[in-house]
């Protein structure tokens, strides 16, 4: 489980690509550091397993489900990418709760800069806009954020200058993809709420 704080902004040193699959290594020296085989790093919100590690890069394997369902496939070698290890039990839960499994992708629509922060806009996929509402939380590239404005199909957040400078998020430009995680307990609500639903509906029968 993550939390959706960044911890470093490490970039792609190679790609290989595989028949089903590609093999990312990664530079970041403060997530590599104790890092072994089998360890999970989140890179731009994805959960991937350590496959290799020398000095301060790591390699991982991306399945094509992966690639399909997130904005990895993107990636070339020089790309910037926010790099999270999973927390620790006991430490404090900074940002939200975040599993690392992308939901699917969106779009940065609209940059607008102010004088001490500046506001993103990013499209939704039509089926999980259900799951975003204002002042909730959304990962956005694995950056645990607070949802200023929900539309039918887009939301809005405000950057503060700390995330400008420290994630991709200070880089993406209109135009540019990004990976979209929904808060997990939403979607427990909704199942349950559904089952229960569906049973009070069968009893009335």
């Amino acid at each position: 489980m993550f939390t959706g704080i960044v911890e470093e902004l490490g970039h792609v040193t190679a790609v290989e690509t595989l028949d089903d699959a590609c093999r990312f290594r990664l530079r970041g020296p403060v997530v590599t550091e104790g890092a072994k085989h089998g360890d999970s790093i989140a890179v731009n919100g994805v959960c991937l397993t350590v496959v290799d590690h020398e000095g301060d890069e790591f390699t991982a394997d991306v399945m094509a489900e992966t690639l399909n369902r997130s904005s990895l496939g993107v990636l070339t070698v020089g790309s910037r990418v926010n790099l999270e290890r999973p927390m620790a039990v006991g430490e404090r839960l900074g940002g939200h709760i975040v599993q690392g499994h992308v939901d699917g992708t969106g779009e940065v629509l609209e940059r607008k800069p102010s004088e001490n922060w500046e506001i993103v806009k990013i499209s939704l996929p039509a089926d999980l806009s259900r799951y975003v509402v204002e002042k909730g939380s959304i990962t956005v590239d694995g950056i645990s954020l607070t949802v200023v404005d929900a539309g039918p199909d887009y939301f809005t957040v405000s950057l503060i200058p700390t995330t400008l400078d420290l994630t991709t998020l200070g880089l993406k430009q209109p135009g540019d993809p990004v990976n979209l995680e929904v808060d997990v307990i939403a979607k427990y609500v909704e199942r349950m709420l559904g089952d229960r639903l569906s049973s009070e509906g069968a009893t009335a029968k």
